[in-house]
Protein backbone atom coordinates (compact mmCIF):
# COMPACT_ATOMS: atom_id res chain seq x y z
CA UNK A 1 0.00 0.00 0.00
CA UNK A 2 1.61 3.24 -1.19
CA UNK A 3 2.55 5.82 1.62
CA UNK A 4 0.26 9.06 1.96
CA UNK A 5 3.50 10.93 0.48
CA UNK A 6 3.42 8.72 -2.58
CA UNK A 7 -0.18 9.46 -2.20
CA UNK A 8 -0.38 13.07 -2.46
CA UNK A 9 2.49 13.09 -5.51
CA UNK A 10 0.06 10.86 -7.65
CA UNK A 11 -2.63 13.06 -7.18
CA UNK A 12 -0.55 16.07 -8.31
CA UNK A 13 -1.18 17.76 -4.83
CA UNK A 14 1.57 18.94 -2.56
CA UNK A 15 0.89 19.88 1.19
CA UNK A 16 1.75 23.36 0.71
CA UNK A 17 -0.72 23.35 -2.65
CA UNK A 18 -3.77 21.89 -0.15
CA UNK A 19 -3.74 23.95 1.96
CA UNK A 20 -3.69 27.57 -0.28
CA UNK A 21 -6.53 25.74 -2.43
CA UNK A 22 -8.77 24.83 0.42
CA UNK A 23 -12.37 26.46 -0.72
CA UNK A 24 -13.28 29.07 1.86
CA UNK A 25 -16.83 30.44 1.84
CA UNK A 26 -17.66 34.14 1.80
CA UNK A 27 -19.70 33.89 5.27
CA UNK A 28 -22.17 31.14 6.21
CA UNK A 29 -25.08 33.49 6.78
CA UNK A 30 -24.88 33.97 2.83
CA UNK A 31 -24.91 30.19 2.38
CA UNK A 32 -28.39 30.40 3.94
CA UNK A 33 -29.25 33.03 1.95
CA UNK A 34 -28.32 31.32 -1.67
CA UNK A 35 -29.44 28.34 -0.22
CA UNK A 36 -32.86 29.75 0.05
CA UNK A 37 -32.60 31.78 -3.22
CA UNK A 38 -31.53 28.74 -5.59
CA UNK A 39 -32.41 25.18 -3.82
CA UNK A 40 -36.11 23.42 -4.71
CA UNK A 41 -38.09 24.67 -0.75
CA UNK A 42 -38.40 21.08 -0.71
CA UNK A 43 -37.64 20.72 3.53
CA UNK A 44 -38.25 23.24 6.41
CA UNK A 45 -34.77 23.58 7.14
CA UNK A 46 -34.08 25.00 10.68
CA UNK A 47 -31.61 28.00 10.03
CA UNK A 48 -28.90 26.23 12.19
CA UNK A 49 -25.56 26.04 9.96
CA UNK A 50 -23.43 22.68 10.83
CA UNK A 51 -19.96 23.32 9.81
CA UNK A 52 -18.47 19.72 11.19
CA UNK A 53 -18.57 17.06 13.47
CA UNK A 54 -16.77 14.81 15.73
CA UNK A 55 -18.08 11.31 17.81
CA UNK A 56 -21.80 11.65 18.40
CA UNK A 57 -21.34 15.68 18.30
CA UNK A 58 -22.06 18.28 15.61
CA UNK A 59 -20.77 21.76 15.57
CA UNK A 60 -22.40 24.81 14.16
CA UNK A 61 -20.90 27.94 12.76
CA UNK A 62 -20.80 30.24 15.68
CA UNK A 63 -18.84 27.11 17.82
CA UNK A 64 -21.96 26.10 19.27
CA UNK A 65 -21.48 21.90 20.27
CA UNK A 66 -24.54 20.00 20.11
CA UNK A 67 -25.57 16.10 20.86
CA UNK A 68 -26.56 14.52 17.48
CA UNK A 69 -29.77 12.02 18.56
CA UNK A 70 -30.47 12.30 14.84
CA UNK A 71 -27.52 11.03 13.08
CA UNK A 72 -28.30 12.28 9.89
CA UNK A 73 -31.71 10.61 10.00
CA UNK A 74 -30.04 7.07 10.81
CA UNK A 75 -27.03 7.73 8.41
CA UNK A 76 -24.38 8.54 10.72
CA UNK A 77 -23.94 5.02 12.72
CA UNK A 78 -20.32 5.84 13.69
CA UNK A 79 -20.87 9.60 14.33
CA UNK A 80 -18.96 12.14 12.79
CA UNK A 81 -15.30 11.69 11.65
CA UNK A 82 -14.27 8.36 12.53
CA UNK A 83 -10.49 8.51 11.71
CA UNK A 84 -10.69 4.53 10.30
CA UNK A 85 -13.88 6.22 7.86
CA UNK A 86 -11.50 9.30 7.08
CA UNK A 87 -8.21 7.76 6.65
CA UNK A 88 -10.18 4.92 3.98
CA UNK A 89 -11.60 7.73 1.81
CA UNK A 90 -8.62 10.14 1.97
CA UNK A 91 -6.61 6.59 0.38
CA UNK A 92 -8.99 4.99 -1.88
CA UNK A 93 -10.01 9.15 -3.00
CA UNK A 94 -6.68 9.28 -4.45
CA UNK A 95 -6.47 5.97 -5.89
CA UNK A 96 -10.23 5.89 -8.01
CA UNK A 97 -13.28 7.17 -7.19
CA UNK A 98 -15.03 5.48 -10.07
CA UNK A 99 -14.67 3.18 -12.66
CA UNK A 100 -17.68 1.31 -14.23
CA UNK A 101 -19.70 -1.53 -13.88
CA UNK A 102 -18.37 -2.71 -17.12
CA UNK A 103 -15.46 -3.73 -15.10
CA UNK A 104 -14.80 -4.99 -11.49
CA UNK A 105 -13.05 -2.95 -8.47
CA UNK A 106 -11.60 -5.10 -5.68
CA UNK A 107 -14.07 -3.64 -2.91
CA UNK A 108 -17.50 -4.53 -5.01
CA UNK A 109 -17.21 -8.50 -4.45
CA UNK A 110 -15.72 -8.82 -0.75
CA UNK A 111 -18.13 -5.62 -0.12
CA UNK A 112 -20.81 -8.48 -1.48
CA UNK A 113 -19.82 -11.38 1.05
CA UNK A 114 -19.51 -9.44 3.97
CA UNK A 115 -23.61 -8.40 3.37
CA UNK A 116 -24.35 -11.83 2.67
CA UNK A 117 -22.58 -13.39 5.76
CA UNK A 118 -24.37 -10.73 7.54
CA UNK A 119 -27.87 -11.27 6.07
CA UNK A 120 -27.83 -14.90 5.70
CA UNK A 121 -28.69 -14.09 1.41
CA UNK A 122 -26.60 -15.05 -1.42
CA UNK A 123 -26.33 -12.12 -3.60
CA UNK A 124 -26.38 -8.00 -3.95
CA UNK A 125 -26.99 -5.54 -5.98
CA UNK A 126 -25.31 -2.11 -5.24
CA UNK A 127 -27.45 1.34 -6.03
CA UNK A 128 -27.09 5.05 -4.77
CA UNK A 129 -30.05 5.28 -2.30
CA UNK A 130 -32.48 3.19 -0.53
CA UNK A 131 -35.27 4.68 -2.43
CA UNK A 132 -33.87 3.03 -5.36
CA UNK A 133 -32.97 0.04 -4.52
CA UNK A 134 -36.48 -0.19 -3.22
CA UNK A 135 -37.40 0.26 -7.02
CA UNK A 136 -35.05 -2.18 -8.19
CA UNK A 137 -36.64 -4.80 -5.59
CA UNK A 138 -40.21 -4.36 -7.15
CA UNK A 139 -38.96 -4.33 -10.34
CA UNK A 140 -37.18 -8.03 -9.12
CA UNK A 141 -40.88 -8.72 -7.85
CA UNK A 142 -42.36 -8.39 -11.06
CA UNK A 143 -39.71 -10.36 -12.49
CA UNK A 144 -40.17 -13.31 -10.35
CA UNK A 145 -44.25 -12.82 -11.20
CA UNK A 146 -43.94 -13.83 -14.49
CA UNK A 147 -42.91 -17.58 -16.22
CA UNK A 148 -39.00 -17.83 -16.73
CA UNK A 149 -38.58 -17.03 -20.59
CA UNK A 150 -37.50 -21.37 -20.46
CA UNK A 151 -40.90 -22.36 -19.18
CA UNK A 152 -43.58 -24.17 -20.85
CA UNK A 153 -45.90 -23.35 -18.87
CA UNK A 154 -48.50 -20.42 -20.22
CA UNK A 155 -49.50 -18.66 -16.70
CA UNK A 156 -50.55 -15.33 -15.71
CA UNK A 157 -48.07 -13.13 -14.60
CA UNK A 158 -48.61 -11.81 -11.11
CA UNK A 159 -48.01 -8.44 -10.47
CA UNK A 160 -50.14 -7.39 -7.86
CA UNK A 161 -47.62 -5.59 -4.54
CA UNK A 162 -48.98 -5.75 -0.85
CA UNK A 163 -47.94 -2.62 1.13
CA UNK A 164 -48.70 -1.74 4.51
CA UNK A 165 -50.45 1.35 5.92
CA UNK A 166 -48.54 3.62 7.45
CA UNK A 167 -45.27 3.15 5.48
CA UNK A 168 -42.31 5.06 3.89
CA UNK A 169 -39.88 3.60 1.26
CA UNK A 170 -38.83 6.35 -0.47
CA UNK A 171 -39.61 9.36 -2.72
CA UNK A 172 -38.74 7.85 -6.34
CA UNK A 173 -41.96 6.98 -8.63
CA UNK A 174 -41.98 3.12 -7.36
CA UNK A 175 -41.18 3.58 -4.02
CA UNK A 176 -43.76 6.33 -3.25
CA UNK A 177 -46.40 3.77 -5.11
CA UNK A 178 -45.90 1.60 -2.34
CA UNK A 179 -45.70 4.42 0.52
CA UNK A 180 -49.19 4.84 2.05
CA UNK A 181 -48.95 8.08 3.52
CA UNK A 182 -51.86 10.11 1.08
CA UNK A 183 -49.82 13.91 1.53
CA UNK A 184 -46.71 12.27 -0.48
CA UNK A 185 -49.02 10.57 -2.88
CA UNK A 186 -51.86 12.52 -3.75
CA UNK A 187 -49.75 15.01 -5.71
CA UNK A 188 -48.29 12.64 -8.21
CA UNK A 189 -50.92 10.29 -8.47
CA UNK A 190 -51.47 8.23 -10.43
CA UNK A 191 -48.59 6.02 -9.36
CA UNK A 192 -47.34 2.62 -10.75
CA UNK A 193 -50.52 0.20 -10.72
CA UNK A 194 -50.94 -2.74 -8.44
CA UNK A 195 -50.24 -1.68 -5.19
CA UNK A 196 -52.92 -2.53 -2.96
CA UNK A 197 -52.62 -1.36 1.41
CA UNK A 198 -52.86 -3.93 3.88
CA UNK A 199 -53.43 -2.40 7.99
CA UNK A 200 -50.18 -3.06 9.47
CA UNK A 201 -50.00 -6.12 11.53
CA UNK A 202 -53.75 -7.33 10.98
CA UNK A 203 -52.87 -10.43 10.41
CA UNK A 204 -56.72 -10.75 8.60
CA UNK A 205 -56.35 -8.39 6.51
CA UNK A 206 -53.28 -9.96 5.13
CA UNK A 207 -55.18 -12.89 4.47
CA UNK A 208 -57.77 -11.60 3.26
CA UNK A 209 -55.64 -9.29 0.08
CA UNK A 210 -53.15 -12.23 -0.71
CA UNK A 211 -54.17 -14.74 -3.56
CA UNK A 212 -52.30 -15.90 -6.42
CA UNK A 213 -51.93 -12.95 -8.31
CA UNK A 214 -49.64 -11.09 -5.72
CA UNK A 215 -45.95 -10.80 -6.68
CA UNK A 216 -44.43 -9.51 -3.15
CA UNK A 217 -45.27 -8.32 -0.02
CA UNK A 218 -43.15 -5.35 1.10
CA UNK A 219 -42.68 -4.74 5.16
CA UNK A 220 -40.73 -2.19 7.25
CA UNK A 221 -39.38 -4.60 9.69
CA UNK A 222 -40.09 -1.61 11.80
CA UNK A 223 -41.33 1.57 10.23
CA UNK A 224 -39.39 4.17 10.91
CA UNK A 225 -41.21 7.51 9.01
CA UNK A 226 -44.68 6.20 10.46
CA UNK A 227 -43.06 6.39 13.66
CA UNK A 228 -41.05 3.56 15.26
CA UNK A 229 -43.83 0.84 14.96
CA UNK A 230 -41.77 -2.57 14.70
CA UNK A 231 -43.79 -5.38 12.65
CA UNK A 232 -45.11 -8.44 14.75
CA UNK A 233 -44.04 -11.98 15.23
CA UNK A 234 -47.17 -13.27 14.09
CA UNK A 235 -47.53 -10.97 11.39
CA UNK A 236 -44.05 -11.77 9.91
CA UNK A 237 -44.42 -15.10 9.99
CA UNK A 238 -47.61 -15.20 8.54
CA UNK A 239 -46.22 -13.01 5.36
CA UNK A 240 -43.79 -15.08 4.79
CA UNK A 241 -45.90 -18.08 4.65
CA UNK A 242 -48.30 -16.72 2.56
CA UNK A 243 -45.54 -15.39 0.05
CA UNK A 244 -44.23 -18.85 -0.02
CA UNK A 245 -47.86 -20.66 -0.73
CA UNK A 246 -48.53 -18.36 -3.51
CA UNK A 247 -45.13 -18.08 -5.00
CA UNK A 248 -44.67 -13.95 -4.34
CA UNK A 249 -41.59 -12.72 -2.39
CA UNK A 250 -41.18 -11.50 0.66
CA UNK A 251 -39.61 -7.66 0.62
CA UNK A 252 -37.94 -6.72 3.92
CA UNK A 253 -37.13 -2.68 4.46
CA UNK A 254 -34.56 -2.64 6.35
CA UNK A 255 -32.94 1.32 4.96
CA UNK A 256 -33.68 2.55 8.45
CA UNK A 257 -33.71 -0.24 11.09
CA UNK A 258 -31.09 -3.00 9.48
CA UNK A 259 -26.80 -3.21 9.66
CA UNK A 260 -26.87 -2.88 13.56
CA UNK A 261 -29.74 -0.27 14.72
CA UNK A 262 -31.84 -2.25 16.59
CA UNK A 263 -28.99 -4.45 18.26
CA UNK A 264 -28.98 -7.04 15.31
CA UNK A 265 -27.34 -7.31 11.98
CA UNK A 266 -30.47 -6.80 10.39
CA UNK A 267 -34.18 -6.30 12.16
CA UNK A 268 -36.20 -9.41 10.61
CA UNK A 269 -33.21 -11.59 12.60
CA UNK A 270 -35.90 -11.93 15.44
CA UNK A 271 -37.64 -13.97 13.65
CA UNK A 272 -37.29 -17.58 12.23
CA UNK A 273 -37.37 -17.14 9.06
CA UNK A 274 -36.13 -14.63 6.33
CA UNK A 275 -37.61 -12.07 3.81
CA UNK A 276 -36.58 -13.18 -0.13
CA UNK A 277 -35.29 -10.30 -0.57
CA UNK A 278 -34.38 -7.33 2.05
CA UNK A 279 -33.29 -3.36 1.08
CA UNK A 280 -30.22 -1.66 3.01
CA UNK A 281 -29.10 2.07 2.60
CA UNK A 282 -28.83 4.60 5.02
CA UNK A 283 -25.34 3.91 7.41
CA UNK A 284 -24.21 1.59 4.68
CA UNK A 285 -21.65 3.91 3.33
CA UNK A 286 -21.01 5.98 6.75
CA UNK A 287 -22.43 9.16 5.11
CA UNK A 288 -22.26 8.45 1.82
CA UNK A 289 -24.89 7.40 -0.55
CA UNK A 290 -24.91 4.11 -0.91
CA UNK A 291 -27.50 1.34 -1.14
CA UNK A 292 -28.33 -2.40 -1.72
CA UNK A 293 -30.57 -5.31 -2.59
CA UNK A 294 -29.71 -8.10 -0.74
CA UNK A 295 -31.46 -11.42 -2.24
CA UNK A 296 -31.70 -15.37 -2.20
CA UNK A 297 -29.94 -17.35 -5.24
CA UNK A 298 -33.86 -18.44 -6.32
CA UNK A 299 -34.52 -14.31 -7.02
CA UNK A 300 -30.67 -14.31 -8.47
CA UNK A 301 -31.50 -16.58 -10.93
CA UNK A 302 -34.48 -14.73 -12.67
CA UNK A 303 -31.32 -11.82 -13.47
CA UNK A 304 -29.67 -11.52 -16.89
CA UNK A 305 -27.33 -8.76 -18.15
CA UNK A 306 -29.29 -5.89 -19.12
CA UNK A 307 -32.40 -6.48 -16.71
CA UNK A 308 -31.31 -3.98 -14.11
CA UNK A 309 -27.88 -1.65 -13.97
CA UNK A 310 -26.67 1.33 -12.58
CA UNK A 311 -24.08 4.13 -13.57
CA UNK A 312 -22.57 5.07 -10.07
CA UNK A 313 -23.70 2.15 -7.59
CA UNK A 314 -20.95 0.17 -6.61
CA UNK A 315 -17.61 2.07 -6.98
CA UNK A 316 -14.27 1.67 -5.50
CA UNK A 317 -14.42 3.76 -3.50
CA UNK A 318 -17.36 3.70 -1.90
CA UNK A 319 -17.36 0.38 -1.25
CA UNK A 320 -14.12 0.58 0.23
CA UNK A 321 -15.43 2.78 2.51
CA UNK A 322 -18.74 0.46 3.42
CA UNK A 323 -16.62 -2.37 3.86
CA UNK A 324 -15.06 -0.60 6.22
CA UNK A 325 -18.23 0.31 8.33
CA UNK A 326 -18.91 -3.32 8.36
CA UNK A 327 -15.32 -3.95 9.79
CA UNK A 328 -15.27 -1.39 12.39
CA UNK A 329 -18.95 -2.28 13.52
CA UNK A 330 -17.45 -5.66 13.78
CA UNK A 331 -13.45 -4.96 15.63
CA UNK A 332 -15.62 -2.21 18.00
CA UNK A 333 -18.23 -4.70 19.04
CA UNK A 334 -20.86 -1.35 18.39
CA UNK A 335 -23.73 -3.99 18.27
CA UNK A 336 -23.03 -4.75 21.57
CA UNK A 337 -23.06 -1.21 22.18
CA UNK A 338 -26.33 -0.78 20.80
CA UNK A 339 -27.87 -3.33 23.20
CA UNK A 340 -26.57 -1.91 26.20
CA UNK A 341 -26.81 1.43 25.46
CA UNK A 342 -30.60 1.04 23.74
CA UNK A 343 -30.97 -0.99 27.20
CA UNK A 344 -30.29 2.13 29.22
CA UNK A 345 -32.03 4.64 27.02
CA UNK A 346 -35.39 2.32 27.43
CA UNK A 347 -35.07 2.76 31.08
CA UNK A 348 -34.63 6.32 31.11
CA UNK A 349 -37.37 7.07 28.89
CA UNK A 350 -39.73 4.58 30.71
CA UNK A 351 -38.90 6.69 33.93
CA UNK A 352 -39.25 10.11 31.32
CA UNK A 353 -43.10 8.49 30.80
CA UNK A 354 -43.94 8.05 34.71
CA UNK A 355 -43.16 11.53 34.95
CA UNK A 356 -44.64 13.32 32.14
CA UNK A 357 -48.06 12.30 31.65
CA UNK A 358 -48.39 13.80 27.77
CA UNK A 359 -45.75 10.88 26.81
CA UNK A 360 -48.37 8.03 25.13
CA UNK A 361 -45.77 5.31 24.39
CA UNK A 362 -42.23 4.17 24.25
CA UNK A 363 -41.57 2.14 21.00
CA UNK A 364 -38.48 0.45 19.60
CA UNK A 365 -34.97 -0.85 20.63
CA UNK A 366 -31.43 -0.71 20.14
CA UNK A 367 -30.98 3.13 18.85
CA UNK A 368 -33.81 3.81 17.04
CA UNK A 369 -36.78 4.63 19.37
CA UNK A 370 -39.89 6.49 19.41
CA UNK A 371 -41.77 9.18 22.09
CA UNK A 372 -45.07 9.15 21.10
CA UNK A 373 -46.91 12.35 22.78
CA UNK A 374 -50.53 13.76 23.64
CA UNK A 375 -48.95 17.10 22.04
CA UNK A 376 -47.30 18.01 19.26
CA UNK A 377 -43.84 17.16 19.03
CA UNK A 378 -42.33 20.09 16.92
CA UNK A 379 -41.76 22.82 19.43
CA UNK A 380 -39.91 20.16 21.89
CA UNK A 381 -37.59 19.72 18.76
CA UNK A 382 -37.13 23.22 18.62
CA UNK A 383 -36.46 23.91 22.39
CA UNK A 384 -33.92 20.80 22.30
CA UNK A 385 -32.01 22.13 19.63
CA UNK A 386 -31.69 25.69 21.51
CA UNK A 387 -30.35 23.46 24.27
CA UNK A 388 -28.08 21.47 22.06
CA UNK A 389 -29.70 18.81 21.41
CA UNK A 390 -30.83 17.11 17.64
CA UNK A 391 -33.61 14.99 17.70
CA UNK A 392 -37.02 15.13 15.26
CA UNK A 393 -40.58 14.63 15.03
CA UNK A 394 -42.42 12.48 12.98
CA UNK A 395 -45.76 11.92 12.20
CA UNK A 396 -46.62 15.26 14.14
CA UNK A 397 -46.16 13.66 17.51
CA UNK A 398 -43.50 10.99 17.83
CA UNK A 399 -40.28 12.09 19.00
CA UNK A 400 -37.68 9.46 17.09
CA UNK A 401 -34.27 9.22 18.35
CA UNK A 402 -31.69 7.77 16.12
CA UNK A 403 -27.91 8.38 17.55
CA UNK A 404 -25.24 6.85 16.54
CA UNK A 405 -23.69 2.99 17.36
CA UNK A 406 -20.98 4.28 19.18
CA UNK A 407 -22.57 6.63 21.73
CA UNK A 408 -21.82 6.23 25.49
CA UNK A 409 -23.35 5.59 28.95
CA UNK A 410 -21.90 8.87 30.09
CA UNK A 411 -23.75 10.29 26.52
CA UNK A 412 -26.81 8.24 27.23
CA UNK A 413 -27.27 9.79 30.45
CA UNK A 414 -26.68 13.29 29.45
CA UNK A 415 -29.21 13.28 26.97
CA UNK A 416 -31.73 12.20 29.44
CA UNK A 417 -31.09 15.03 31.63
CA UNK A 418 -31.56 17.39 28.96
CA UNK A 419 -34.22 15.68 27.15
CA UNK A 420 -35.94 15.61 30.70
CA UNK A 421 -35.69 19.60 30.45
CA UNK A 422 -36.82 19.94 27.42
CA UNK A 423 -40.20 17.87 28.19
CA UNK A 424 -40.53 19.96 31.45
CA UNK A 425 -40.10 23.36 29.88
CA UNK A 426 -41.48 23.13 26.49
CA UNK A 427 -44.95 24.39 25.55
CA UNK A 428 -47.40 21.98 25.20
CA UNK A 429 -49.42 22.60 22.34
CA UNK A 430 -53.07 19.99 22.74
CA UNK A 431 -54.95 19.09 19.90
CA UNK A 432 -58.54 19.32 18.71
CA UNK A 433 -60.29 16.16 20.16
CA UNK A 434 -59.74 13.89 17.40
CA UNK A 435 -56.97 10.96 16.81
CA UNK A 436 -53.78 11.82 16.71
CA UNK A 437 -53.42 9.80 13.38
CA UNK A 438 -56.03 12.98 12.35
CA UNK A 439 -55.23 15.71 13.72
CA UNK A 440 -53.41 18.69 12.00
CA UNK A 441 -50.88 20.45 13.57
CA UNK A 442 -50.88 23.90 14.92
CA UNK A 443 -48.67 26.48 12.53
CA UNK A 444 -46.39 27.12 15.20
CA UNK A 445 -45.42 23.24 15.14
CA UNK A 446 -45.74 23.15 11.95
CA UNK A 447 -42.83 25.59 11.31
CA UNK A 448 -40.63 24.00 14.49
CA UNK A 449 -40.32 20.58 13.06
CA UNK A 450 -37.96 20.03 10.41
CA UNK A 451 -39.09 17.75 7.38
CA UNK A 452 -37.88 14.64 7.20
CA UNK A 453 -37.45 12.19 4.15
CA UNK A 454 -35.28 9.33 2.70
Amino acid sequence: MPGAKQIRRRAGVSRGTRKRSAPKPASLSSAVILAEQYLLPTYKRSQTVLTRGRGAHVFDDTGKKYLDFLGGIAVNALGHAHPRIVKTIRRESARAIHFSNLFHNEFQGPLAQKLAQWSGLDRVFFANSGTEAIDGALKLARLCGRAAAESQEKTQAKTRILAMQNSFHGRTFGALSVTATEKYRQPFAPLVPGVEFVAFNDVADLEAKFDETVCAVIVETIQGEGGIYPVSTEFWERARALATQHGAVLIADEIQCGLGRTGREFAYQKFSSKPDIAVVAKPLAAGLPLGAILTNNAVAARVSPGLHGTTFGGGPMICAVALEFLQIVEDEKLIENVRARGEELRAGLDKLRAKHDFIKEIRGEGCMFGVELSVEGGLFVAEALKRGLLINCTHDFTIRLLPPFVITKAQVREFLGQFDKVLSETPRVVPAAETSAKKTPSPAARSAASAASR
